[in-house]
């Protein structure tokens, strides 16, 4: 991953996500998953009050702080289970961001809870996850027919609403393929997850490919037609909020009868 991201993370799912976040400039910022910590530094070197990363490696924690140490930006580092932030009071954090983590994590559901719980009331939450409706381990494909003078590009896809633990495999080397565990849920699952946490989806980016991966990545191309990773944008309810939407609805109706 190294300061950057690899290739995926820096020209495909880091630029919409950062999009996304926005500027974090005096703000208190929980990085939930955080790796080797390359984002939670660069948050932190792109002005935030407090940059926080979080994670249940105690080896990329460690990785994490070394790197920290070797050029120090302000960042600290946290080892912790991310379904159980305790060490955190309620209302610590202005922005909190989980990249590519939340369908690798067992219990997300409580991990969303406790990330509303630390929100302030003003905050965002931003995650990205693998598509749940387009990236389904081994039950999702790309089918690519070579016609006359045209390429046909599809995803094949099958068992979305069978929600199930999967092995992930990631190829080291021609001679090495290392796995980690995940978990496929549904699109309504998390939203679920979201309401229950008391927080409404803001908005969804769908990463498009930046140039580097059109050049670098076979796949590039392919992903310019069907996203393979999903960014979801919420925020906590506030009765005024819900007060005042259902409230505007009632006045509308109200001036359709008269």
């Amino acid at each position: 991953m190294g300061e950057k991201g690899d290739l995926w993370h820096r020209s495909l799912i880091d630029p919409s996500l950062l999009a996304v976040l926005g500027s974090v400039r005096g703000r208190r910022v929980l990085d939930v998953g955080c790796g080797n910590g390359y984002l939670t530094r660069r948050l932190k070197r792109q002005g935030a009050a407090r940059a926080v990363g979080v994670d249940a490696s105690l080896t990329s924690i460690r990785i994490a702080r070394r790197r920290e140490a070797t050029h120090p930006t302000g960042a600290e580092f946290v080892y912790g289970d991310a379904a159980n932030l305790s060490q955190f009071d309620a209302r610590t954090f202005d922005r909190i961001v989980a990249n590519m983590a939340l369908m690798d994590i067992r219990d997300a559901a409580a991990t969303i809870l406790e990330m509303s719980r630390l929100l302030t009331p003003d905050g965002r939450l931003v995650f990205s996850i693998s598509h749940p409706c387009f990236d389904i381990d081994e039950r999702s494909a790309w089918l690519v027919e070579q016609r006359p003078y045209h390429v046909s590009v599809a995803r094949k896809v099958e068992g979305y609403r069978r929600e199930r633990p999967v092995r992930v495999a990631w190829k080291i080397s021609d001679a090495e393929t290392a796995y980690t565990n995940g978990y496929h849920r549904t699109l309504a699952t998390y939203s679920q997850y979201l309401r229950d946490a008391g927080l409404g989806i803001v908005r969804m980016v769908e990463p498009a490919p930046q140039p580097e991966l059109l050049r670098e990545s076979t796949q590039g191309p392919f992903i310019a037609e069907i996203p393979l990773h999903l960014i979801v944008e919420a925020a906590p309810w506030r009765n005024s909020d819900l007060l005042a939407v259902h409230g505007g609805k009632q006045a509308r109706r109200a001036r359709v009868q008269r």
